[in-house]
């Protein structure tokens, strides 16, 4: 049977960069309207079981999901993976590093910050919950909350900007890599939002190929970010290798100005997702 209501299949809570906790999330997503809302935090699954509970009796639908941080060249491409095993060791020691290396480049970049401007280590870790996933989203709040910028989107657009000298890369494993390890891990690969700078900046056809051979199952099409000649190119992408579209809003509470439901996924699609999920089930409140 089809959900009645919108489904959303990308959002975070405070366990990552969103900043709202899962509880809050689940209410929100059910202010919303939606039927169904996937938790993606980045590189953690520690949201999962107060979703879970938060939703019980709400007749929401939560599927369980991350959004997984991987490295193509010079670029960050991220792999939304939904309906994996989270005891897997190879996830479990992946994300684990993963998250490591975050925190130790935030603290690398703040050390640099700090030299112009008045935030510390201290009012980043201020910004975040224990055993959340810490990032430049952190420290983008912790220039807000001492008036450095207005806002999150202002931290990214100069001080946080890569060009502004404080940037630098972290560890991530390859798109393929991850691929690999979520379908290992009985998950379903989605590519996130691979169209943010235009049709010429989606990852290559050669590599989607690959990633297509090691079990990828779908584009994160219709999300704010994708421009309008990327989406063009992603559609085109999915119909030649067979790839189901999603739709979601990648939403983050008050820390961007993305909505739930700006963007959705057909009901068809998520029924494909979960036939292919084996890892966990969806969660049904």
């Amino acid at each position: 049977m089809s959900p009645e209501g919108p489904i959303d299949l990308h959002a975070h809570s405070s366990v990552s960069d969103g900043t709202e906790t899962p509880t809050e999330l689940v209410q929100a997503a059910v202010a919303a309207g939606l039927s169904t809302v996937a938790i993606t935090d980045h590189d953690s699954t520690a949201g999962w079981a107060e979703a879970f509970e938060a939703a019980d009796g709400t007749g929401l639908t939560v599927i369980p999901g991350m959004e997984l941080s991987t490295n193509f060249g010079p670029a960050s491409v991220h792999m939304l993976a939904y309906l994996f095993d989270p005891s897997d060791p190879a996830i479990l020691a992946e994300t684990a590093r993963i998250r490591d290396g975050r925190m130790h480049r935030a603290e690398r970049i703040v050390e640099r910050i700090s030299r112009d401007y008045g935030i510390t280590w201290d009012d980043v870790l201020a910004q975040s919950i224990d055993g959340g996933t810490i990032g430049r989203p952190h420290i983008a709040d912790a220039l807000v909350a001492n008036g450095d910028v207005s806002d999150r989107s202002a931290a990214f657009e100069t001080i946080l900007h890569w060009r502004s000298g404080y940037y630098e890369k972290y560890y991530a494993p390859s798109p393929l890599d991850g691929v690999r390890m979520i379908v290992a891990a009985g998950g379903v690969p989605v590519l996130a939002h691979p169209a943010t700078h235009g049709r010429y900046r989606v990852i290559e056809e050669s590599a989607v190929r690959d990633l297509v051979d090691a079990g990828l199952f779908g584009l994160e099409v219709h999300h704010r970010d994708n421009t309008e000649d990327g989406k063009r190119r992603l559609l085109e992408l999915a119909a030649k290798f067979g790839l189901q579209i999603t739709g979601s809003s990648d939403y983050h509470g008050e820390g961007k100005p993305n909505r739930l439901a700006e963007n959705t996924t057909d009901p068809a699609v998520l029924a494909l997702l979960i036939a292919a999920g084996t890892g966990s089930a969806p969660h049904r409140g």
